[in-house]
C-alpha cells in the first residue's frame, strides 16, 4: 500500500481504508479453480487399500503396436465377452499395491522401476439427490491419467500436489471401475528434471477420496492477517456452482468475531476485521477453530494468525526478531523404506525435529503431505515450503516453465491458510544465468501476486572471491525477501577445518539463512575424526560449520542437511551408502548419530541467547 502514503490526511477517512483494503485482498483472490480445499473436513469415501495393478513398461495398454492412443486400452478394464474374445490383461487376477505408497519399496524387482504401472479400484457410490461428487487424489507421481468406468476424467503433471475431478454426472450406484495410468518416468523438460539426488518414487502415493459436496460449495477461501498487522484479519471466501449469490458469514467463537455478508455475481466475498488474538508462535501454536457458512455450505478449519516479514538483516515474528533454528526434511518414511505418507509418517519427523530443539523445517525439495504442514501448526514448527524446480531445469521452455508455475501455484492454494509455512522458496541450488533469473523471478512474482503475507526464498550457491571470502550476489538476491545458501565446507570442500577460515563478502542487506551443510555418516561406524563416513567425522563436521555459523553476523537461521537417512540412486558405495544419502543426523532406522547431540546443544544456546535480544 505504499503508493497510498502521500493520499492528504483529508481523504483517508475509514471508509476509504477500508476499500483500499478491500481492493487488496480482492487482487489475491485465485482464478476460479477446480482443486478442493480443505478435504479432510469435508464428506469422503476413503478409497485407499489394496489396488490391482499392471506394469506396462511398454505402455501397451495406453499405446497400439503403431503408437498411436488405443481406443480400448487397459482403462477400459474390459472382460471377454466369451472363450473367443482376446483381451490381454485382467486386472482381476492381477497383483495388488497399497495406495496410498510407492511401488519401489512394495515390491524388490519395482525398486529401480521408471515407467507407466496401471491401477484399478472397484467402488460403490450410495449418491444423494442435489450433492456434487469429486475424485480426490493428494498427489500421485508424475503423469496421472485418471478414467471412471472407461472414460477419461482427465490429467495431471507433477508429483507432489493434488488434483481432482468431477464425477456428479458419471459415477454409478454400484460397480464403478476407478482406472489410473501413473507414469514416473523423468524427463529433461519435465520439473524436477532428470538429474536429482532423491529417490524417483513412483505411484499413487498420497490419499485418494471421493469427496462430496453440496450443489453450490464453499470452494476456496482464505483467512490471515493483513501483512504488517496484528489486529486485522483480511481475507475472502469463494462460492462455486449456480447459486453464487448468498448470504455469508465467518465465525471465530474463541475470538468473538462473526462477521456477515453477500457474495457477488462471481461467488465471491471479501472481507476485513479487527480482532484480539493470540498470535501463533512456535512456544504457543494457537490455532482458532474457523467457521465458514453459506446458505448451502458449511466448512471448518483450524488456523493461526501471525505475521512474517523482514525489517534490514533481520526476520520478525509478530514484529519481533527470530532466529530459526531448523533442521531440512525429506518426505522418507521413518523405520521403514519409502515415501512417507501417513499422519504418523508426520509425526514422527517432527518429533525428532523438536527434539533437536528445532523451531523451524525445511521441507525439502517439492511439497510435501498436508499432513506436515497441519501437524507444523499444531506443533509449532515454522516451515519453508519448496517445488522442486532443482539443479538444471530447461530454463528457455515455455512449457517448463508454465509447468513449474502450475506446481507453485497448486502449493499455495492447498497451504495458504497453514500459519507454519512462512518461507515459500521457488528453487535450489540452480546454476546463474540470464535464462535462469527471468524463470525465476517470473515464479517470485508468481507467489507475491497470491499471497502477501508470506516470504520469497530461494537455496542460493555461492563463489569464492579468493581462497577464504565466501561471496553471495546473484542476481536472484535482489527479488527474494530471505537469502539461502548451501554450502559443504568440510564434505564435498576441503576438511572440517576449512571452516575457521572462511569469511562471508553477501551483496544484499538480507536475512540469510544457510539451507544446508552437512557430511555423510554410516551409524555405528566409527573412528577418528579424520576418517571420512565415521559418525566422528561428521561429528567434528558440525562442530567446526557451527563455529563458522556463530562469527555470521548477517545469519538468521539453520537448516542442516538433514534430519534422516534417504534413499538416492546417486549413492551407490557398497556397505556405506547402499543407495542412500547418509548426511543424517538420525539414520533410516531410526538411530541418533553423535552429531545429533552437537547441533542439538548449539540450538539450546542459540535459544537462551536470543531471548536476550
Amino acid at each position: 500500500m505504499s503508493h497510498y502514503k502521500n493520499i492528504s490526511s483529508s481523504m483517508c477517512s475509514v471508509r476509504l481504508r477500508i476499500l483500499l483494503t478491500l481492493m487488496c485482498i480482492v487482487t489475491l483472490i485465485p482464478a476460479q479453480q477446480t482443486v478442493l480445499h480443505n478435504v479432510i473436513h469435508r464428506q469422503a469415501t476413503n478409497l485407499n487399500g489394496a489396488w490391482r495393478t499392471i506394469i506396462d513398461p511398454y505402455e501397451t495398454g495406453y499405446y497400439n503396436y503403431r503408437y498411436e492412443p488405443s481406443s480400448d486400452g487397459y482403462f477400459s478394464d474390459r472382460k471377454p465377452r466369451n472363450s473367443q474374445d482376446l483381451v490381454e490383461y485382467d486386472f482381476d487376477n492381477s497383483p495388488v499395491l497399497n495406495v496410498p505408497g510407492d511401488w519401489n519399496t512394495q515390491r524388490p524387482e519395482l525398486l529401480f522401476y521408471e515407467g507407466t504401472i496401471w491401477y484399478r479400484r472397484l467402488f460403490d457410490c450410495e449418491r444423494t439427490s442435489g450433492r456434487r461428487y469429486f475424485l480426490y487424489f493428494g498427489a500421485a507421481n508424475y503423469h496421472t491419467i485418471v478414467y471412471l468406468n472407461g472414460e477419461k476424467l482427465g490429467e495431471h503433471i507433477g508429483g507432489f500436489t493434488p488434483f481432482n475431478f468431477e464425477v456428479t454426472g458419471k459415477v454409478r450406484t454400484t460397480g464403478n471401475s476407478l482406472v489410473v495410468k501413473v507414469d514416473n518416468k523423468r524427463s529433461r523438460d519435465a520439473v524436477p528434471t532428470v538429474n536429482t539426488d532423491w529417490w524417483n518414487y513412483g505411484g499413487i502415493t498420497r490419499d485418494v477420496m471421493l469427496v462430496e459436496v453440496p450443489q453450490t460449495y464453499i470452494d476456496d477461501y482464505s483467512i490471515q492477517l493483513l501483512k504488517g498487522n496484528r489486529n486485522t484479519i483480511g481475507g475472502w471466501i469463494r462460492l462455486s456452482g449456480e447459486k453464487k449469490e448468498q448470504s455469508v458469514s465467518v465465525t471465530i467463537p474463541k475470538a468473538g468475531v462473526t462477521l456477515r455478508g453477500k457474495t457477488n455475481s462471481e461467488g465471491i466475498f471479501a472481507f476485513s476485521t479487527k480482532a484480539k488474538l493470540s498470535l501463533w508462535e512456535p512456544e504457543h501454536p494457537e490455532l482458532y477453530e474457523v467457521v465458514i457458512a453459506a446458505e448451502t455450505d458449511t466448512v471448518r478449519d483450524d488456523i493461526g494468525f501471525r505475521t512474517i516479514e523482514t525489517k534490514g538483516q533481520d526476520i520478525l515474528l509478530n514484529g519481533k526478531s527470530i532466529f530459526l533454528r531448523g533442521i531440512s526434511i525429506h518426505e522418507e518414511a521413518p523405520f521403514r523404506s519409502g515415501r512417507a505418507f501417513s499422519e504418523e509418517d508426520a509425526r514422527t519427523l517432527l518429533q525428532w525435529a523438536k527434539d533437536l530443539g528445532c523451531n523451524y523445517v525445511r521441507l525439502a525439495h517439492y511439497p510435501h503431505n498436508e499432513h506436515m504442514v497441519r501437524l507444523a501448526d499444531q506443533m509449532g514448527l515454522m516451515v519453508w515450503s519448496e517445488i522442486p524446480v532443482y539443479w538444471t531445469i530447461t530454463w528457455e521452455n515455455p512449457a517448463t516453465l508454465s509447468n513449474a508455475s502450475n506446481q507453485l501455484t497448486e502449493l499455495i492454494q492447498r497451504d495458504k491458510n497453514r500459519a507454519s509455512i512462512v518461507l515459500w522458496s521457488v528453487a535450489n541450488e540452480t546454476p546463474v544465468s540470464e535464462s535462469r533469473l527471468k524463470f525465476l523471478s517470473t515464479l517470485v512474482s508468481r507467489v507475491k501476486s497470491m499471497d502477501t503475507t508470506r516470504l520469497v526464498t530461494a537455496a542460493l550457491e555461492r563463489h569464492y572471491s579468493d581462497e577464504t571470502t565466501q561471496v553471495i550476489d546473484d542476481p536472484l538476491g535482489k527479488y527474494l525477501d530471505v537469502l539461502g545458501c548451501n554450502e559443504y565446507i568440510g564434505w564435498y570442500e576441503g576438511l572440517p577445518d576449512k571452516a575457521r577460515k572462511v569469511t562471508w563478502n553477501i551483496a544484499y542487506d538480507k536475512p540469510l539463512i544457510i539451507s544446508e551443510f552437512g557430511g555423510d555418516a554410516l551409524y555405528g561406524f566409527h573412528g577418528d575424526s579424520l576418517t571420512r563416513w565415521t559418525e566422528e567425522y561428521q561429528e567434528y563436521l558440525y562442530k567446526e560449520q557451527l563455529a563458522l555459523m556463530s562469527r555470521t553476523t548477517q545469519l538468521r537461521g539453520l537448516s542442516p542437511w538433514i534430519l534422516m537417512d534417504f534413499r538416492s540412486p546417486r549413492r551407490p558405495l557398497p556397505n556405506i551408502q547402499d543407495y542412500f544419502n547418509r548426511k543424517g543426523l538420525i539414520s533410516n532406522r531410526g538411530e541418533k548419530k553423535k552429531a545429533f547431540g552437537i547441533l542439538q546443544q548449539y540450538y539450546h544456546t542459540v535459544q537462551n541467547t536470543w531471548k536476550t535480544r
